[in-house]
């Protein structure tokens, strides 16, 4: 299973565009988060929200906004200009969830942001945490995890 929490913060504001037969909205921001050595640099990723996460993404994250987002985690191959190729990782979301100060990160938030398919999980308590592990997207990575 692969399903990932991450405390973020949104380094470009999301851009919304739509799969090809253009029903389907689909949004990418960049976001980053902190490393866990004290003296390594932030480290960054591409975020993707697909459906109404996407809607969601475009009308309530802007940009230095901190968040906590749930999701699954893949690595995609990107060309080079010098002909070889990069691994990037990517994170799909599933849910958001909003970061105040007065919480920390093993604390989830009791209301997220977004409700996919268990409508129960707006009044989640840390004992009876129900995860949606369906896939969001098909997944087509190579790595065998």
């Amino acid at each position: 299973m692969n399903h990932c929490m991450l405390e973020i913060l949104v380094k470009k504001a999301p851009t919304v565009r739509f799969t090809q037969d253009n029903k389907t909205p689909l949004a990418e921001m960049e976001a980053e988060f902190a490393s866990l050595r004290a003296d390594d640099p932030p480290s960054t990723i591409k975020v993707i929200g697909w459906g109404k996460l996407a809607e969601e993404l475009q009308n309530t994250v802007q940009v230095n906004s901190k968040l906590i987002i749930e999701g699954r985690l893949r690595m995609n191959s990107v060309p080079r200009q010098d002909g070889t190729k990069e691994k990037r990782a990517e994170f799909t979301l599933s849910r958001i969830h909003p970061f105040s100060n007065n919480s920390s990160v093993s604390e989830i938030p009791s209301k997220p942001l977004s409700n996919q398919k268990n409508e129960s999980s707006s009044t989640l308590n840390n004992e009876s945490v129900k995860w949606d592990s369906s896939p969001l997207v098909p997944d087509t990575d190579d790595i065998p995890f």
